[in-house]
């Protein structure tokens, strides 16, 4: 399986990249500052 770091992650851009790799079958690791 591939992995992805998707940094800003609950931004309108992060929101939508983890969904759609998720979706694609790759394990994302999600990182959301504040």
């Amino acid at each position: 399986m591939k992995r992805a770091l998707v940094t800003g992650a609950a931004g309108f851009t992060g929101r939508h990249a983890c969904a759609r790799l998720a979706a694609s079958g790759w394990e994302v690791v999600a990182v959301v500052s504040g």
